[in-house]
């Protein structure tokens, strides 16, 4: 696999030792600290999407709706980071993310090919997903950067290359931001895609992540509550886009945590039917997700085609347990919707928490074999990899 990067112009990082890396997570930190610091006394703390008919709402932003989530302080953040130094987390990976060149003689004619097209994912590294179906092109979570973080010298860096670099990508119909944390919205990536040949693509997110990517320049958007449907015309019929609950967090800064919403969505087409979890710990979300839809997936056809689930970013657990799942909690997530497919994201791409980066894949393996067989079809990808899927009857 290594060779065949090679070949291809990729290489691997094997990215920096527990000292380097902390120290450099240390310093974004600070960095982000000291740059926020004028925000701290002029940010509103008033929610202007405020429905108090709705739970998740608060007068001053939002929550989960089955676990209250504490956003963490700094002396929490900094206790986290000096265990892991001291334990030397996260260990090194004993080999690189598996990567491969893209189809992309697949993917531009597959992007053209209007109702014809055949559904597939191409995974671009962490959550970053192109998702062709219905005849549409769409982008999940783009983050192309070198870095996920507000400052571009210091914070996360990248292990990999992007699977498709920006100029690589078909032109792009629709774009889904499942919340505003650096690694999923990423402003030099969703400029990018504004200033796209052929005109900018749809813009859908949570309540206030539209508003920002709407301060940001983006000229078509439409922001989301839990449960809110879009429909977007497509060649084989409307896309419905619904924003569903996830347990998780936002905050891009220290003034503005919680006071944008987080989710993921259900995407419902004629001939494919797929859900991105977005960021999210376990939760009791799954198995509503799964009741919500299952009208729609009753007889032959059955449940989601395809879901996609994070499987990376999960420890320490103490930190970790309420915002991000574990392999063993995506394949129950994966049980409780029920899906017929699904491909593991969020890993192998930034090193955000103390799991090596090549770990999620074994542990995903472990929890398979746990199950007896029941979620053999959740899969990875090799960073570049497309996947192919048959049509729904």
């Amino acid at each position: 696999m290594q060779d065949k990067a090679r070949r291809h112009g990729r290489t691997h990082r094997t990215g920096p030792g527990p000292v380097a890396r902390h120290a450099a997570t240390l310093a974004g930190a600070l960095a982000l600290a000291s740059a926020l610091a004028f925000g701290l006394s002029s940010c509103s703390t008033v929610n202007p999407y405020h429905d108090p008919n709705r739970p998740h709402h608060r007068a001053n932003g939002f929550q989960n709706r089955h676990a209250e989530f504490e956003p963490k302080g700094m002396l929490t953040v900094l206790q986290w980071q000096w265990d892991a130094a001291r334990n030397g987390r996260p260990a090194a990976a004993a080999r690189p993310t598996p990567a491969v060149a893209p189809d992309l003689e697949f993917v531009h004619r597959n992007a053209l090919a209007g109702k014809a097209m055949e559904p597939a994912a191409t995974w671009i590294g962490h959550s970053t997903v192109l998702l062709q179906l219905a005849g549409l092109n769409v982008l999940l979570d783009p983050i192309f950067s070198e870095r996920a973080s507000p400052v571009p010298f210091a914070g996360p860096r990248r292990a990999q290359p992007a699977g498709l670099a920006l100029a690589q990508l078909p032109r792009i119909d629709l774009v889904l931001i499942s919340h505003d944390h650096y690694d999923h919205l990423d402003e030099p990536s969703v400029r990018a895609l504004a200033a796209q040949a052929g005109g900018p693509p749809l813009f859908v997110a949570p309540l206030g992540v539209g508003q920002w990517l709407r301060q940001a320049g983006m000229a078509r958007v439409v922001e989301l509550d839990w449960w809110d449907t879009h429909q977007l015309p497509s060649p084989a019929g409307p896309l419905e886009i619904h924003l569903t609950p996830a347990q998780h967090w936002s905050g891009r800064t220290l003034a503005d945590r919680m006071t944008r919403l987080w989710g993921g969505f259900a995407l419902m087409a004629p001939d494919f039917h797929v859900l991105y979890t977005g960021d999210t710990g376990y939760s009791r979300d799954f198995a509503d997700i799964r009741a919500r839809f299952a009208p729609r997936h009753a007889g032959a056809a059955g449940g989601f085609d395809l879901a996609l689930i994070p499987i990376g970013s999960y420890e320490p657990r103490w930190f970790m347990a309420d915002q991000h799942t574990n392999p063993a909690e995506a394949v129950q997530v994966f049980l409780d919707l029920r899906a017929k497919a699904a491909i593991g994201v969020h890993w192998g791409t930034f090193s955000l928490s103390d799991e090596a980066l090549d770990e999620p894949p074994r542990e995903l393996a472990a929890a398979r074999r746990a199950h007896g067989g029941a979620a053999d079809n959740f899969e990875v990808l090799a960073i570049g990899q497309t996947r192919r899927y048959p049509r729904r009857p």
